[in-house]
């Protein structure tokens, strides 16, 4: 049954493309040889055979031999992998944390069903349905399986909260969940706002909408536009958030393939942000839709592009269903930026290769010297307002900020390595989580008023050992600043929301500070050739 499944597949490839690579003979002729070479292993090979693993293990090799972007889901792997970009999934809505072999709860996602039935930030979750997880070895898996399930199913937890011994049920009614495509919103002073988007999702722009009417209630005249680490999504997404930059009938991107035709996207009079001026952070991590959004910006002169060079993804996917419900993702076309740039980095060398880039950028010394990194005079572009762009190995960025490596010491990287910050922070809510609620009504007013005392710091240090991470003093004194604020961020996070550990975070940020700086500079943008909008 799998063999005529295997075979029925690639006719049905065979078909839609057949007419425009090579003649029906010669389809024919490649199809009788896979379906001989599968014919004769189960004829004649020495133990049983897995044909559907060898049939997914053919398709994934064919596919490895096209481009580092194009490839298959199993039926199984395809609803995990859409996730993130749908907007939403269904379960009891928490952010958790497994500490001690404790299900913790970080908090409830409001207004899922877990807030909607009064479970709070701290309660520790002992069991599900019944069954004693703790103590237990649970994974994220483990939670994933048991928690999340069918919009109107039933689970019953039981918690421990603070002191109490006896557990509290709480009988929840699974729904649907929203994933959130922006972590945070908020004024860095008073005329800049600050927006950062994780991935292009489906709820993208509804988010970004309301995002934008919170900050400019506040005073934003002037947006930040964080990209960082954004791996892009769907392209739609990206259209409709550089739409909201550029004016009027302006070429925002255009995809082109051997066997798709060209198709322009334009920008409309719609938008929340025509004027004012606009930077966009990148780096290594800023891939596809974020780069569409970027490449666009900087091409029409409409804002500043500020950070590290980006990922270099210029690839369409468009995903083809299989008859088991598998999906082939194949690349179909190129985009490519207004000026006709292709941003896509080169894959010549095959996809292992490829994918060892960003290491070798780091090798190279490209984060923190702008002139380790060069492109192709043959790929030079130029900008509407008359600066050259190149194609061919991402985004680089207008102003480049080197990567700050002075704080990634070992001692640092070893905290942060064993969970020292994320489990110090638990230990300290428990017994600290009623006087912060009460004290602090607000972000502002935490952010402006919270420190840390040289005790808890001692107690983090004594912590730290109990985690194997023996004292370093020179390099504790070298990094004690960006460890105390990395604590009281994730503290943060955990009284209010992920917005406020990016807001207290902010301060260790030399990229975003540097943005803020550069923003008010006039002569920053005329020598740029930025647009005045």
């Amino acid at each position: 049954m799998r063999l005529k499944f295997f075979t029925l597949t690639l006719i049905i490839f065979s078909t839609l493309f057949s007419q425009h690579t090579y003649s029906q003979n010669d389809t024919q002729k490649d199809l009788t040889k896979l379906f001989s070479t599968m014919r004769i292993i189960n004829y004649a090979y020495v133990d049983s055979v897995d044909n559907p693993l060898l049939t997914e293990t053919a398709i994934k090799s064919m596919l490895k031999k096209l481009d580092p972007h194009s490839v298959y889901f199993s039926k199984e792997e395809i609803k995990a992998a859409n996730e993130p970009l749908k907007g939403n999934f269904e379960g009891v809505g928490i952010q958790f944390q497994i500490y001690k072999d404790t299900l913790l709860v970080v908090a409830p996602i409001v207004g899922g069903p877990s807030d909607k039935v009064g479970i709070m930030a701290g309660d520790k979750i002992i069991t599900i349905d019944g069954e004693n997880i703790a103590g237990k070895e649970i994974s994220n898996k483990f939670v994933r399986e048991h928690l999340r399930g069918k919009k109107g199913t039933k689970v019953v937890v039981g918690i421990m909260r603070g002191y109490k011994q006896k557990l509290i049920d709480f009988k929840i009614i699974r729904d649907k969940i929203p994933l959130n495509s922006i972590d945070a919103a908020y004024m860095l002073n008073y005329n800049t706002g600050y927006i950062k988007i994780t991935r292009f999702a489906q709820t993208t722009m509804d988010e970004f909408h309301k995002s934008m009417m919170k900050i400019t209630k506040e005073g934003a005249t002037k947006l930040i536009l964080d990209l960082r680490g954004n791996p892009g999504g769907y392209l739609g997404t990206a259209i409709a958030l550089a739409d909201e930059f550029l004016n009027n009938d302006k070429l925002i991107v255009f995809t082109e393939g051997l066997r798709s035709q060209k198709r322009e996207f334009k920008s409309s009079e719609r938008g929340s942000f025509k004027r004012g001026r606009l930077i966009v952070l990148i780096n290594e991590g800023s891939a596809s839709a974020s780069e569409i959004v970027s490449g666009a910006v900087q091409d029409w002169g409409r804002g500043l592009i500020v950070g590290r060079r980006s990922f270099g993804k210029g690839l369409v996917q468009r995903p083809f269903t299989l008859p088991d419900s598998s999906v082939i993702r194949l690349t179909t076309a190129r985009y490519h930026t207004p000026s006709g740039r292709c941003i896509q980095r080169s894959y010549d060398n095959g996809v292992e290769e490829y994918h060892k880039d960003i290491v070798k950028r780091m090798k190279n010394g490209e984060f923190v010297h702008a002139d380790s990194i060069h492109f192709l005079d043959s790929l030079k572009y130029t900008t509407v307002t008359g600066k050259t762009i190149y194609g061919g190995g991402g985004i680089m960025p207008d102003i480049f900020i080197a990567w700050d490596s002075t704080r990634y010491n070992d001692y640092y990287t070893d905290i942060i390595r064993n969970r020292v910050p994320n489990e110090f922070t638990m230990q300290y809510l428990e017994n600290n989580r009623k006087k912060l609620n009460k004290s602090y009504n607000s972000i502002k007013e935490f952010k402006k008023e919270f420190e840390l005392t040289e005790e808890d710091i001692e107690q983090f240090l004594e912590f730290a050992k109990e985690k194997g991470v023996e004292f370093d003093e020179p390099g504790f004194n070298e990094s004690k600043k960006y460890i105390t604020l990395l604590l009281k961020a994730i503290i943060a996070r955990n009284i209010f929301d992920v917005s406020s550990y990016y807001e207290i975070i902010s301060n260790m940020d030399d990229v975003l500070q540097k943005a803020v700086e550069l923003i008010e500079d006039d002569n920053v943008f005329v020598e740029n050739k930025i647009n005045k909008f």
